[in-house]
């Protein structure tokens, strides 16, 4: 199963993913992980990133598609995949159309988490992040000790893009882009639109719901 998962910042993709990928034993591909990790591993293309990225410049689609090539390559994505932040846009799905026909495979389902613009600026305002290894805390998901990630004990922060106006302008952002590319996908009728207010437990049945 081939699943793409989209929904604006604060709509639980991370969650669901974890979720997801553990329910059926299939590997989510995240393109911050994937170009994270191929920095840390001083690959080729990791070399290109970070050299873009300490610049203080955004990394090409054609880098980008490239890592993400390579992770559809790798054997633990033989049996189908989940991916989370890729694609972004009309010109990176067309990119990952072309990269799954060369592998006789197809995108199955777009899951698409579907939450108000007001629900998300309440979620993101109460949002907490570690600075070192990026794991989000809210006020659903709270760490054991105030202020103190549970991953590695650094001190939890509140990212400049999770204000409230600036949560807005990433939604505007999001939904310009976003749009374009369900419609992209609409016309093959794989697209699952799909609640994303409630308990993480109540949003996962659905989006499981969906996949069937």
């Amino acid at each position: 199963m081939n699943v793409i998962l989209l929904g604006p910042p604060g709509a639980g993709k991370g969650t669901q993913a974890k979720r997801l990928t553990a329910r059926y034993g299939i590997p989510q591909l995240s393109t911050g992980d994937i170009l994270r990790k191929a920095v840390a591993d001083g690959t080729p293309l990791g070399k290109k990133a970070k050299a873009l990225m300490d610049a203080g410049k955004l990394v090409p689609d054609e880098i980008v598609n490239a890592i993400i090539e390579e992770a559809l390559a790798s054997p633990r994505a033989a049996k189908g995949f989940l991916l989370d932040g890729f694609p972004r846009t009309v010109p990176q799905a067309t990119a990952l159309d072309e990269m799954l026909q060369r592998r006789g495979k197809r995108i199955d389902h777009v899951i698409v988490l579907e939450v108000p613009t007001e629900v998300l600026v309440e979620r993101l305002s109460g949002r907490a992040t570690c600075p070192r290894c990026q794991t989000s805390y809210g006020k659903d998901s709270p760490p054991k000790r105030p202020g103190i990630c549970d991953n590695d004990g650094e001190k939890l922060v509140v990212r400049p893009d999770d204000m409230p106006d600036r949560v807005r302008q990433r939604m505007l952002e999001y939904e310009s882009k976003t749009a374009l590319l369900t419609g992209y996908y609409k016309a093959r009728g794989v697209v699952r639109p799909v609640n994303g207010v409630g308990t993480v437990d109540e949003v996962e049945k659905r989006v499981v719901q969906a996949l069937q």
